[in-house]
Protein backbone atom coordinates (compact mmCIF):
# COMPACT_ATOMS: atom_id res chain seq x y z
CA UNK A 1 0.00 0.00 0.00
CA UNK A 2 1.57 3.69 -0.16
CA UNK A 3 2.56 4.83 2.27
CA UNK A 4 3.90 9.01 2.82
CA UNK A 5 7.62 9.35 2.65
CA UNK A 6 7.86 11.10 6.17
CA UNK A 7 10.37 9.70 8.92
CA UNK A 8 9.23 6.95 11.35
CA UNK A 9 9.11 9.71 13.94
CA UNK A 10 5.96 10.88 11.86
CA UNK A 11 4.40 7.49 12.21
CA UNK A 12 4.31 7.32 8.42
CA UNK A 13 7.16 5.86 7.26
CA UNK A 14 8.23 2.35 5.92
CA UNK A 15 7.91 -0.55 7.71
CA UNK A 16 10.59 -2.37 9.32
CA UNK A 17 11.01 -4.77 6.39
CA UNK A 18 11.80 -1.65 4.12
CA UNK A 19 14.41 -0.67 5.96
CA UNK A 20 17.26 -1.48 3.70
CA UNK A 21 15.50 0.19 0.65
CA UNK A 22 15.16 3.10 2.70
CA UNK A 23 19.07 3.07 3.51
CA UNK A 24 20.01 2.75 0.33
CA UNK A 25 21.96 5.76 -1.15
CA UNK A 26 20.07 7.68 -3.91
CA UNK A 27 21.57 7.31 -7.45
CA UNK A 28 24.60 9.64 -8.53
CA UNK A 29 22.93 12.74 -9.80
CA UNK A 30 23.06 13.52 -13.71
CA UNK A 31 24.46 16.81 -14.94
CA UNK A 32 21.39 18.01 -15.59
CA UNK A 33 20.10 17.17 -12.01
CA UNK A 34 23.47 18.72 -10.49
CA UNK A 35 22.64 21.87 -12.38
CA UNK A 36 18.89 22.03 -10.89
CA UNK A 37 19.79 21.63 -7.58
CA UNK A 38 22.65 24.18 -7.77
CA UNK A 39 19.65 26.94 -8.75
CA UNK A 40 17.41 25.43 -5.97
CA UNK A 41 19.18 24.86 -3.20
CA UNK A 42 18.71 27.80 -1.23
CA UNK A 43 14.86 27.65 -1.60
CA UNK A 44 14.86 24.17 -0.32
CA UNK A 45 13.87 23.85 3.56
CA UNK A 46 13.98 20.90 5.96
CA UNK A 47 10.36 21.06 8.16
CA UNK A 48 10.54 20.16 11.79
CA UNK A 49 7.64 19.11 14.10
CA UNK A 50 9.49 19.31 17.56
CA UNK A 51 8.16 18.54 21.06
CA UNK A 52 7.48 22.15 22.56
CA UNK A 53 9.00 20.72 26.01
CA UNK A 54 12.90 20.62 25.32
CA UNK A 55 12.48 21.14 21.14
CA UNK A 56 13.51 17.60 20.60
CA UNK A 57 12.77 16.16 17.43
CA UNK A 58 9.46 14.36 16.55
CA UNK A 59 9.22 14.40 12.86
CA UNK A 60 10.85 16.17 9.54
CA UNK A 61 9.80 16.54 5.84
CA UNK A 62 10.67 18.86 3.60
CA UNK A 63 9.27 21.73 2.09
CA UNK A 64 10.09 24.48 -0.70
CA UNK A 65 10.22 28.50 -0.65
CA UNK A 66 7.49 29.70 -3.51
CA UNK A 67 8.91 32.51 -5.79
CA UNK A 68 10.39 35.62 -3.68
CA UNK A 69 7.21 35.19 -0.84
CA UNK A 70 8.32 33.75 2.51
CA UNK A 71 5.09 31.27 1.90
CA UNK A 72 6.57 27.78 2.13
CA UNK A 73 4.91 24.59 0.42
CA UNK A 74 4.83 21.35 1.67
CA UNK A 75 2.74 18.25 2.90
CA UNK A 76 -0.08 18.11 5.37
CA UNK A 77 1.75 15.44 6.68
CA UNK A 78 4.49 16.66 7.59
CA UNK A 79 3.13 19.11 9.74
CA UNK A 80 -0.26 17.33 11.20
CA UNK A 81 1.39 17.28 14.57
CA UNK A 82 1.51 21.00 15.22
CA UNK A 83 -1.81 21.97 13.51
CA UNK A 84 -3.78 19.06 14.87
CA UNK A 85 -1.89 19.56 18.59
CA UNK A 86 -0.18 23.08 18.67
CA UNK A 87 0.15 23.14 22.86
CA UNK A 88 2.28 19.78 22.31
CA UNK A 89 4.50 20.53 19.31
CA UNK A 90 6.15 23.33 16.94
CA UNK A 91 7.30 23.75 13.81
CA UNK A 92 10.57 24.67 12.65
CA UNK A 93 12.54 24.93 9.23
CA UNK A 94 16.21 24.57 8.68
CA UNK A 95 18.05 25.51 4.95
CA UNK A 96 20.74 24.19 3.47
CA UNK A 97 23.36 26.34 4.61
CA UNK A 98 21.77 25.35 8.43
CA UNK A 99 19.49 28.10 9.16
CA UNK A 100 16.61 27.97 11.28
CA UNK A 101 13.68 29.87 12.59
CA UNK A 102 9.68 29.36 14.02
CA UNK A 103 7.24 28.24 11.29
CA UNK A 104 3.66 29.72 11.00
CA UNK A 105 0.56 27.23 9.48
CA UNK A 106 -1.30 29.60 7.30
CA UNK A 107 -3.27 26.69 5.58
CA UNK A 108 -3.83 22.93 5.28
CA UNK A 109 -5.61 21.12 2.21
CA UNK A 110 -5.87 17.48 4.34
CA UNK A 111 -7.61 15.77 0.88
CA UNK A 112 -4.22 16.62 -1.52
CA UNK A 113 -2.22 16.37 1.65
CA UNK A 114 -0.65 20.12 1.03
CA UNK A 115 0.03 23.05 3.74
CA UNK A 116 1.32 26.14 3.39
CA UNK A 117 3.40 27.86 6.19
CA UNK A 118 4.89 31.22 6.72
CA UNK A 119 9.18 32.00 7.61
CA UNK A 120 10.96 34.36 8.10
CA UNK A 121 13.01 34.31 5.18
CA UNK A 122 12.25 34.61 1.73
CA UNK A 123 13.01 32.63 -1.45
CA UNK A 124 15.28 33.82 -4.14
CA UNK A 125 13.07 33.54 -6.86
CA UNK A 126 13.50 29.67 -8.21
CA UNK A 127 10.08 27.88 -7.82
CA UNK A 128 7.29 29.46 -9.24
CA UNK A 129 3.28 28.81 -9.42
CA UNK A 130 2.84 30.42 -12.68
CA UNK A 131 -0.97 30.70 -13.64
CA UNK A 132 -0.07 28.01 -16.63
CA UNK A 133 1.64 25.01 -15.12
CA UNK A 134 3.88 22.87 -17.04
CA UNK A 135 2.41 20.63 -19.42
CA UNK A 136 3.82 17.07 -19.06
CA UNK A 137 4.74 14.26 -20.81
CA UNK A 138 4.97 10.39 -20.30
CA UNK A 139 8.32 9.33 -20.11
CA UNK A 140 9.95 13.07 -19.73
CA UNK A 141 12.40 13.28 -16.63
CA UNK A 142 11.12 15.02 -13.28
CA UNK A 143 13.85 15.57 -10.45
CA UNK A 144 12.85 15.48 -6.51
CA UNK A 145 14.59 17.12 -3.95
CA UNK A 146 14.14 17.07 0.11
CA UNK A 147 16.10 15.91 2.77
CA UNK A 148 15.89 11.58 2.70
CA UNK A 149 16.21 10.03 6.35
CA UNK A 150 17.29 13.46 7.87
CA UNK A 151 20.85 13.05 5.95
CA UNK A 152 20.92 16.15 4.19
CA UNK A 153 19.56 18.05 1.25
CA UNK A 154 19.69 15.80 -1.68
CA UNK A 155 18.25 15.09 -5.38
CA UNK A 156 16.74 12.11 -7.27
CA UNK A 157 15.88 11.81 -11.20
CA UNK A 158 12.68 9.75 -12.72
CA UNK A 159 10.47 9.90 -15.41
CA UNK A 160 6.81 11.30 -14.81
CA UNK A 161 4.41 8.21 -15.82
CA UNK A 162 1.17 9.48 -16.08
CA UNK A 163 -1.97 10.96 -13.72
CA UNK A 164 -2.98 8.01 -11.18
CA UNK A 165 -6.96 8.00 -10.77
CA UNK A 166 -6.75 4.98 -8.15
CA UNK A 167 -6.48 7.05 -5.17
CA UNK A 168 -9.42 9.22 -4.58
CA UNK A 169 -8.19 12.44 -5.83
CA UNK A 170 -5.46 12.45 -8.67
CA UNK A 171 -1.37 12.29 -8.07
CA UNK A 172 1.04 11.87 -10.45
CA UNK A 173 2.93 8.79 -10.96
CA UNK A 174 7.21 9.42 -10.31
CA UNK A 175 9.21 6.18 -11.16
CA UNK A 176 11.91 7.39 -8.93
CA UNK A 177 13.11 7.18 -4.97
CA UNK A 178 11.07 9.63 -2.89
CA UNK A 179 12.61 8.48 0.39
CA UNK A 180 11.31 8.89 4.09
CA UNK A 181 11.99 12.70 4.97
CA UNK A 182 11.13 14.29 0.83
CA UNK A 183 8.05 14.45 1.87
CA UNK A 184 7.11 17.86 0.75
CA UNK A 185 9.69 18.74 -1.44
CA UNK A 186 9.32 19.79 -4.97
CA UNK A 187 9.86 17.44 -7.99
CA UNK A 188 10.41 20.04 -11.32
CA UNK A 189 11.03 19.89 -14.66
CA UNK A 190 14.06 20.10 -16.15
CA UNK A 191 13.54 23.97 -16.69
CA UNK A 192 13.06 24.28 -13.38
CA UNK A 193 8.93 24.56 -13.23
CA UNK A 194 6.88 22.97 -10.74
CA UNK A 195 5.49 19.54 -11.43
CA UNK A 196 4.35 18.15 -8.13
CA UNK A 197 5.12 17.78 -4.47
CA UNK A 198 6.53 14.70 -3.27
CA UNK A 199 4.15 12.86 -1.22
CA UNK A 200 4.26 9.43 -0.73
CA UNK A 201 5.77 5.35 -2.15
CA UNK A 202 4.72 1.93 -2.67
CA UNK A 203 6.32 -0.03 -0.28
CA UNK A 204 5.55 -3.24 -2.38
CA UNK A 205 6.99 -1.95 -5.42
CA UNK A 206 10.41 -0.80 -6.69
CA UNK A 207 10.92 3.07 -7.49
CA UNK A 208 7.08 3.83 -7.69
CA UNK A 209 6.48 7.21 -5.89
CA UNK A 210 4.14 9.50 -6.08
CA UNK A 211 3.43 13.20 -6.54
CA UNK A 212 0.42 16.12 -5.30
CA UNK A 213 -0.36 17.62 -8.97
CA UNK A 214 0.81 21.29 -9.31
CA UNK A 215 -2.58 22.46 -9.57
CA UNK A 216 -3.47 21.80 -6.27
CA UNK A 217 -0.65 23.45 -4.42
CA UNK A 218 -1.80 26.42 -6.70
CA UNK A 219 -5.65 26.15 -4.74
CA UNK A 220 -4.25 26.73 -2.02
CA UNK A 221 -2.04 29.42 -2.30
CA UNK A 222 -5.03 31.10 -3.60
CA UNK A 223 -6.26 30.58 -0.95
CA UNK A 224 -4.12 32.00 1.30
CA UNK A 225 -3.50 34.73 -0.16
CA UNK A 226 -7.36 35.56 -0.42
CA UNK A 227 -7.74 35.04 3.88
CA UNK A 228 -7.35 38.08 5.74
CA UNK A 229 -5.83 35.66 8.71
CA UNK A 230 -4.73 32.35 9.27
CA UNK A 231 -7.39 30.33 11.37
CA UNK A 232 -6.80 29.62 15.09
CA UNK A 233 -8.05 26.24 15.26
CA UNK A 234 -6.81 23.66 12.39
CA UNK A 235 -8.77 20.62 13.84
CA UNK A 236 -11.66 22.49 12.70
CA UNK A 237 -10.55 23.12 9.37
CA UNK A 238 -9.67 19.27 9.03
CA UNK A 239 -13.46 18.23 10.51
CA UNK A 240 -14.68 20.55 7.23
CA UNK A 241 -12.67 18.87 4.79
CA UNK A 242 -13.06 15.38 6.10
CA UNK A 243 -17.10 16.05 5.73
CA UNK A 244 -16.77 17.56 2.53
CA UNK A 245 -14.45 14.18 1.95
CA UNK A 246 -17.30 11.91 3.12
CA UNK A 247 -19.75 13.57 0.94
CA UNK A 248 -18.45 13.04 -2.44
CA UNK A 249 -17.48 9.40 -1.47
CA UNK A 250 -20.66 8.30 -0.38
CA UNK A 251 -22.47 10.09 -3.04
CA UNK A 252 -19.33 8.30 -5.82
CA UNK A 253 -20.38 5.08 -4.43
CA UNK A 254 -23.92 5.25 -4.78
CA UNK A 255 -24.53 7.70 -8.04
CA UNK A 256 -25.58 4.19 -9.62
CA UNK A 257 -26.59 0.81 -8.17
CA UNK A 258 -24.28 -2.29 -6.23
CA UNK A 259 -22.93 -4.57 -8.97
CA UNK A 260 -24.29 -7.97 -7.59
CA UNK A 261 -22.15 -11.05 -7.92
CA UNK A 262 -23.15 -14.44 -7.02
CA UNK A 263 -21.76 -16.37 -4.13
CA UNK A 264 -23.68 -19.96 -3.77
CA UNK A 265 -27.32 -18.95 -3.74
CA UNK A 266 -26.95 -15.69 -2.62
CA UNK A 267 -26.60 -12.45 -4.69
CA UNK A 268 -24.01 -10.03 -3.27
CA UNK A 269 -23.34 -6.04 -3.09
CA UNK A 270 -19.94 -4.64 -4.53
CA UNK A 271 -18.87 -1.80 -6.34
CA UNK A 272 -15.99 -2.02 -8.66
CA UNK A 273 -14.12 1.01 -10.07
CA UNK A 274 -11.02 3.01 -10.39
CA UNK A 275 -10.88 3.86 -6.49
CA UNK A 276 -12.62 0.37 -5.29
CA UNK A 277 -10.70 -2.80 -6.57
CA UNK A 278 -12.21 -6.73 -5.45
CA UNK A 279 -10.31 -9.36 -4.58
CA UNK A 280 -11.61 -13.44 -3.76
CA UNK A 281 -10.35 -16.38 -2.63
CA UNK A 282 -11.22 -19.90 -1.50
CA UNK A 283 -10.09 -22.92 1.02
CA UNK A 284 -11.45 -25.56 -1.18
CA UNK A 285 -9.72 -28.54 -0.52
CA UNK A 286 -10.91 -32.24 -0.69
CA UNK A 287 -9.65 -32.92 3.14
CA UNK A 288 -11.44 -29.64 4.48
CA UNK A 289 -15.38 -30.46 6.36
CA UNK A 290 -16.67 -27.43 5.35
CA UNK A 291 -15.19 -24.07 2.38
CA UNK A 292 -15.03 -20.55 2.91
CA UNK A 293 -15.61 -18.38 -0.03
CA UNK A 294 -14.06 -14.67 0.61
CA UNK A 295 -14.91 -11.48 -1.48
CA UNK A 296 -13.27 -8.69 -0.40
CA UNK A 297 -13.48 -5.28 -1.65
CA UNK A 298 -12.01 -1.89 -0.80
CA UNK A 299 -10.63 2.11 -1.67
CA UNK A 300 -7.34 1.99 -2.42
CA UNK A 301 -6.75 4.95 -0.43
CA UNK A 302 -7.79 6.74 2.49
CA UNK A 303 -7.08 10.44 3.70
CA UNK A 304 -4.44 10.86 6.26
CA UNK A 305 -5.08 12.66 9.58
CA UNK A 306 -2.05 11.40 11.87
CA UNK A 307 0.47 9.07 12.58
CA UNK A 308 -2.26 7.10 14.27
CA UNK A 309 -5.79 7.77 12.25
CA UNK A 310 -6.13 7.56 8.34
CA UNK A 311 -10.04 7.49 7.64
CA UNK A 312 -12.55 8.52 4.49
CA UNK A 313 -12.38 4.70 3.25
CA UNK A 314 -15.06 1.93 2.75
CA UNK A 315 -14.32 -1.56 2.39
CA UNK A 316 -16.76 -4.53 1.82
CA UNK A 317 -16.23 -8.63 2.53
CA UNK A 318 -18.51 -11.09 1.89
CA UNK A 319 -17.75 -14.74 3.46
CA UNK A 320 -19.28 -17.52 2.00
CA UNK A 321 -19.53 -21.03 4.41
CA UNK A 322 -20.96 -24.27 3.03
CA UNK A 323 -20.79 -27.64 5.08
CA UNK A 324 -19.34 -30.39 3.16
CA UNK A 325 -18.43 -33.31 6.21
CA UNK A 326 -20.69 -31.72 8.95
CA UNK A 327 -24.03 -32.06 10.43
CA UNK A 328 -26.53 -29.10 10.73
CA UNK A 329 -25.34 -28.42 14.39
CA UNK A 330 -21.61 -28.97 14.08
CA UNK A 331 -21.99 -26.47 11.02
CA UNK A 332 -23.81 -23.82 13.10
CA UNK A 333 -21.15 -23.39 15.85
CA UNK A 334 -18.74 -22.87 13.15
CA UNK A 335 -20.54 -20.48 11.14
CA UNK A 336 -21.46 -18.51 15.01
CA UNK A 337 -18.09 -18.63 16.24
CA UNK A 338 -16.66 -17.24 12.66
CA UNK A 339 -20.14 -14.32 13.34
CA UNK A 340 -18.48 -13.51 16.50
CA UNK A 341 -14.82 -13.42 15.50
CA UNK A 342 -15.50 -9.71 14.37
CA UNK A 343 -14.15 -6.94 16.15
CA UNK A 344 -15.68 -3.14 16.09
CA UNK A 345 -12.77 -1.14 18.41
CA UNK A 346 -11.72 -0.70 22.02
CA UNK A 347 -13.44 1.55 24.45
CA UNK A 348 -10.02 2.33 24.77
CA UNK A 349 -9.13 4.18 21.51
CA UNK A 350 -7.99 7.62 21.92
CA UNK A 351 -9.68 8.95 18.48
CA UNK A 352 -12.87 7.30 18.43
CA UNK A 353 -15.40 6.48 21.44
CA UNK A 354 -16.27 2.73 21.94
CA UNK A 355 -18.69 0.89 19.84
CA UNK A 356 -22.33 1.36 20.08
CA UNK A 357 -23.90 -1.75 18.84
CA UNK A 358 -27.85 -2.94 18.03
CA UNK A 359 -28.34 -6.21 17.00
CA UNK A 360 -31.10 -8.10 15.56
CA UNK A 361 -33.03 -10.07 13.36
CA UNK A 362 -34.58 -8.82 10.10
CA UNK A 363 -35.44 -9.34 6.52
CA UNK A 364 -34.79 -7.81 3.63
CA UNK A 365 -37.03 -8.44 0.74
CA UNK A 366 -36.30 -11.88 0.22
CA UNK A 367 -33.39 -12.58 2.62
CA UNK A 368 -33.63 -13.71 6.62
CA UNK A 369 -30.76 -12.40 8.46
CA UNK A 370 -28.95 -11.56 11.90
CA UNK A 371 -27.76 -7.94 11.53
CA UNK A 372 -25.33 -5.85 13.76
CA UNK A 373 -24.74 -2.36 13.44
CA UNK A 374 -21.95 -0.86 15.31
CA UNK A 375 -21.12 3.24 15.39
CA UNK A 376 -18.29 5.17 16.80
CA UNK A 377 -17.71 8.79 16.96
CA UNK A 378 -14.54 10.67 16.44
CA UNK A 379 -13.44 12.17 19.65
CA UNK A 380 -11.66 15.36 17.73
CA UNK A 381 -13.97 15.63 14.73
CA UNK A 382 -17.37 16.07 15.29
CA UNK A 383 -19.37 15.14 12.76
CA UNK A 384 -17.48 11.82 11.97
CA UNK A 385 -18.32 8.18 12.61
CA UNK A 386 -17.46 4.84 11.63
CA UNK A 387 -20.52 2.48 10.79
CA UNK A 388 -19.49 -1.39 11.13
CA UNK A 389 -22.70 -3.54 9.80
CA UNK A 390 -22.30 -7.41 9.82
CA UNK A 391 -24.60 -9.39 8.71
CA UNK A 392 -25.49 -13.59 8.25
CA UNK A 393 -27.88 -15.15 6.62
CA UNK A 394 -30.32 -17.38 8.22
CA UNK A 395 -32.30 -19.18 5.76
CA UNK A 396 -29.84 -22.30 5.29
CA UNK A 397 -28.44 -25.20 7.78
CA UNK A 398 -25.31 -26.22 5.85
CA UNK A 399 -24.69 -22.74 4.08
CA UNK A 400 -23.87 -19.06 5.72
CA UNK A 401 -23.61 -15.81 3.57
CA UNK A 402 -21.97 -13.31 6.13
CA UNK A 403 -21.15 -9.84 5.17
CA UNK A 404 -19.98 -6.96 6.56
CA UNK A 405 -19.53 -3.02 5.26
CA UNK A 406 -17.15 -0.52 7.00
CA UNK A 407 -17.55 3.15 6.42
CA UNK A 408 -14.88 5.14 7.90
CA UNK A 409 -15.22 8.77 8.37
CA UNK A 410 -19.12 9.49 7.43
CA UNK A 411 -21.34 11.54 8.75
CA UNK A 412 -24.24 10.15 10.71
CA UNK A 413 -26.77 10.16 7.82
CA UNK A 414 -24.26 8.83 5.71
CA UNK A 415 -23.46 5.48 7.82
CA UNK A 416 -27.31 4.88 7.19
CA UNK A 417 -27.62 5.21 4.40
CA UNK A 418 -24.70 3.08 3.08
CA UNK A 419 -26.27 0.68 5.73
CA UNK A 420 -29.46 0.83 4.16
CA UNK A 421 -28.54 0.24 1.05
CA UNK A 422 -25.81 -2.60 1.52
CA UNK A 423 -28.74 -4.52 3.92
CA UNK A 424 -31.08 -3.83 0.95
CA UNK A 425 -28.99 -5.44 -2.00
CA UNK A 426 -28.34 -8.39 0.09
CA UNK A 427 -30.03 -11.37 -2.14
CA UNK A 428 -31.23 -14.69 -2.98
CA UNK A 429 -30.06 -15.68 -6.53
CA UNK A 430 -32.59 -15.68 -8.99
CA UNK A 431 -33.27 -19.52 -9.87
CA UNK A 432 -33.69 -20.11 -13.57
CA UNK A 433 -37.12 -21.89 -14.47
CA UNK A 434 -36.37 -25.68 -15.03
CA UNK A 435 -36.95 -26.67 -18.73
CA UNK A 436 -39.65 -29.41 -18.71
CA UNK A 437 -40.05 -32.19 -21.53
CA UNK A 438 -43.48 -32.11 -23.13
CA UNK A 439 -45.70 -34.83 -22.41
Amino acid sequence: APAQAGTPGAGVGASSADANADTAPLPPPSSAAQHLYAAAKNDILQVRSLLKSGRTQSSVGSGFLIGTSNLVLTNYHVVSQFALDPDTYVGEWVDTGGQRGNVELLAVDVLHDLAVLRVNRNGTGFFKMPEQLARLTQGQYLYSMGNPLDLGFAISEGAYNGVITRSFYDQLMFTGPINSGMSGGPSVTADGSVAGVNVSKRLDGELVSFLVPARYAQDLLKKVEAQAKAPTDFTAVVAGQLLTHQSAMVNQLLSSPLSLKPMGPYQVPVRESEQMRCWGRSNVKADKPFTVDDASCAMESAIFVSGSLQTGQISIRHQFLRGVNLDKLRFAQLASASFKNEHFGSNKDARLTGPNCTEDFVKNKDLPLRAVLCVRAYRKFAGLYDFALLTASTDQGLMSLQSRLDARGVSYENGLRLSRVFLESLSLAQQKPKKGGAK
